[in-house]
């Protein structure tokens, strides 16, 4: 969470998303003020997309088209394929552990 942070400052997630996350800790998140939920607007656009996708995956491209969300974080290779159809900028899980890397990397050359 703490490279999240780092390296993007604010995080917005759709309400599927926060669903998911707090399913088993309805507070897992709460310490977090830097995650903002985001509600999507169209809804009803969510049945255009394949029933193999969850619900966290489909709000997540839903919303980062709605708010032109910079990056999208993906690791399902559907769902990225889907994000790829509406040009959406998206990385994953080892994207992001590879570019704290390189920043840390940076910072340590920097005198």
């Amino acid at each position: 969470m703490e490279i999240l942070q780092a390296l993007y400052g604010t995080i917005v997630i759709p309400d599927a998303v926060l669903q998911e996350v707090t399913a088993k800790d309805p507070h897992a998140l709460d310490i977090y003020s830097w995650i903002v939920v985001k509600s999507v607007g169209n809804l009803a656009a969510k049945e255009i997309f394949s029933t193999a996708l969850h619900d966290g995956e489909v709000e997540v491209m839903l919303l980062a088209r709605e708010i032109s969300a910079d990056l999208v974080i993906l690791d399902d290779g559907l769902a990225r394929k889907h994000a790829k159809y509406f040009d959406l900028n998206i990385t994953g899980t080892i994207g992001l552990l590879l570019r704290a890397k390189q920043r840390e990397s940076l910072a340590k050359s920097v005198p």
